[in-house]
């Protein structure tokens, strides 16, 4: 990267996206912090990933570990809990009225960089590092490319600051992806990805599939399976 940042800030929640995300950040930056919230999830399992991901990357890659700094966890779960969606309340996945999936959790990533460009603030981080994508975005309108943009043009001037917000994923597929994480890391980071990262929304981890731990009915795991087979079909 030529922009003349040394440290950036991953939005981390420990699935498929934001392990990629990390990978991406830490092959980029001298220093690398990460923050996850804690929204109330139903799938809340994500948070023992985000552990699990970040130890197995510092064990396997000796090259990055003196880069990953600290991690942080952020409290949310008041705002999930206003937010109530399919994520966070015992409710159907489903289309809603709105044409939006019941999974959408209104605003959750405006929130997101809103509590991490108060966090980087105060790390002395400029760089904030996010997976939205609008090949895979479920639907989502807060992962499309003009919402982040408009974000960041909000926080410099709310904040009165320079951040720049990167979302390497954006144009990317979910095959493409798992192409990122093969190029960045090899088969170890595909393994990383497919043992330790979650992303089912039913928070289902009993059946390892070649994939990834998960349900293989929600949209989180339908994305992610499809990309993995169209990925290994290109790949063959």
């Amino acid at each position: 990267m030529s922009a003349p940042f040394s440290s950036a800030l991953v939005l981390f929640s420990g699935g498929q996206d934001s392990t990629a995300c990390l990978a991406w950040a830490l092959d980029r930056f001298d220093r690398v912090e990460t923050v996850g919230f804690d929204y109330g999830q139903r799938h809340r399992i994500e948070l023992d990933a985000r552990e699990n991901v970040r130890a197995a990357m510092m064990a396997r890659f000796p090259h990055w570990a003196p880069k990953l700094g600290p991690d942080h966890l952020l409290d949310l779960v008041s705002f999930g809990a206003l937010a109530d969606s399919a994520l966070t309340a015992d409710r159907a996945i489903e289309m809603t009225e709105r044409g939006l999936p019941s999974t959408f959790v209104p605003g959750r990533n405006l929130a997101f960089f809103i509590y991490a460009a108060a966090l980087a603030d105060r790390r002395g981080i400029e760089v904030l590092v996010g997976g939205m994508g609008e090949a895979d975005y479920s639907g989502y309108p807060d992962c499309r490319r003009e919402t982040i943009e408009s974000m960041q043009t909000t926080l410099r001037l709310g904040m009165e600051r320079e951040f720049v917000l990167l979302t390497p994923l954006m144009d990317r597929s979910k095959a493409k992806v798992w192409a990122l994480a093969d190029a960045l890391g090899g088969e170890t980071l595909v393994n990383i990805t497919v043992n330790d990262s979650h992303t089912c929304y039913r928070g289902e981890r009993g059946e390892l599939h070649p994939w990834g731990y998960g349900c293989a009915a929600c949209p989180a795991c339908d994305l992610r399976a499809k990309g993995w087979f169209e990925w290994r079909a290109t790949a063959a």
